[in-house]
């Protein structure tokens, strides 16, 4: 798979580390029921067939995170942006 970075341009998946779907939102730890929350957070996550939003690191780049969309059952990118919010430039 090629994921094709704004700042660095196309390079191959090996050089980013996958963390997940995008817009996930960690629990609160000291909130009630976070044992709870963290389970459901870490192991009961949805896999869905189709576009996906996950987050990247380019690692082995730019070392910036990416927000990829991707279809899950084929594996094809249909964009790749900086997350909301992030420099448009390395640090």
């Amino acid at each position: 798979m090629r994921i094709k970075c704004p700042h660095c341009g196309e390079r191959d998946a090996e050089e980013f580390s996958y963390r997940g779907a995008a817009g996930l939102e960690r629990p609160d730890p000291h909130a009630p029921g976070a044992a709870a929350a963290f389970l459901d957070y870490i192991y009961m996550r949805d896999n869905p067939a189709g576009p996906l939003c996950e987050l990247w690191y380019h690692h082995a780049g730019c070392r910036r995170w990416l927000v990829v969309t991707r279809d899950t059952r084929d594996h094809a990118i249909t964009s790749v942006a900086f997350p909301p919010g992030a420099p448009q430039e390395p640090g």
